[in-house]
């Protein structure tokens, strides 16, 4: 018998954390549910919920302030920001916190259930050592990346990009993130340097670069990496 994932709500909507529950449940998930960050993130540290479905506005704590303690906690356990504000500096600081993907209300319930089934996928599964990219093959054992038997070369940096993408599949990732784990904390480069690296990544591995199907692109914050 499978265990079902438990997934924490905290949202201080009533109705949209009784309906967020009530699909949740529907969909094979065990619920658990907070209406302020300060309960919220209790639940978070004595629980240890295998998904968190985070609202940014709460009271008493906001979610900025959970995803820190949470992340300080050292739990990486997927958060899920729900939010109303679609601007990017309240997108991207909430990543930057510690959140792994996010939703702008309104959203289609659907859609929340698909991301939060994947989150909690690549969270479940391990990285071996070879990984499958349509077509082509990723090894980390020795450095390549294979087409149809024939080598594609990889300078350093593509390859770190490419090994810290397929590490954190469909997560909202930053451009600053993906430069402090590719790059460093370095003065000498910036978040063009991301985008010029996953355009010349994309030529190497997508069938079509203009129409990728692994590297997304998130307009205003920065990319996800997809399986599809």
């Amino acid at each position: 018998m499978t265990v079902a994932s438990r997934v924490l709500i905290i949202e201080d909507d009533p109705v949209l954390l009784r309906g967020l529950g009530d699909n949740f449940r529907n969909a094979g998930f065990e619920i658990a549910t907070a209406a302020d960050g300060q309960s919220g993130l209790a639940q978070v540290l004595a629980g240890r919920p295998d998904l968190v479905v985070l609202d940014i506005m709460l009271p008493k704590l906001n979610g900025y302030e959970l995803c820190r303690r949470v992340r300080k906690a050292n739990l990486d356990l997927p958060i899920l920001m729900l939010t109303a504000k679609g601007q990017e500096e309240d997108i991207v600081r909430g990543l930057e916190l510690g959140a792994d993907d996010y939703m702008t209300k309104p959203f289609g319930i659907r859609e929340l259930l698909a991301r939060a089934g994947r989150l909690l996928r690549s969270q479940s599964a391990t990285h071996p050592d070879r990984v499958l990219i349509g077509d082509g093959v990723f090894d980390r054992t020795a450095h390549t990346f294979m087409r149809d038997g024939t080598l594609v070369p990889l300078t350093t940096k593509e390859y770190q990009l490419l090994d810290y993408f397929i590490g954190h599949p469909h997560r909202a990732l930053t451009r600053g993130s993906i430069l402090d784990h590719v790059w460093g904390r370095s003065l000498m480069v910036s978040t063009r340097s991301v985008d010029r690296c996953v355009a010349t990544l994309r030529s190497k591995i997508e069938i079509e670069p203009s129409r990728p199907e692994f590297i997304h692109t998130i307009r205003d914050v920065g990319y996800r990496f997809e399986f599809p």
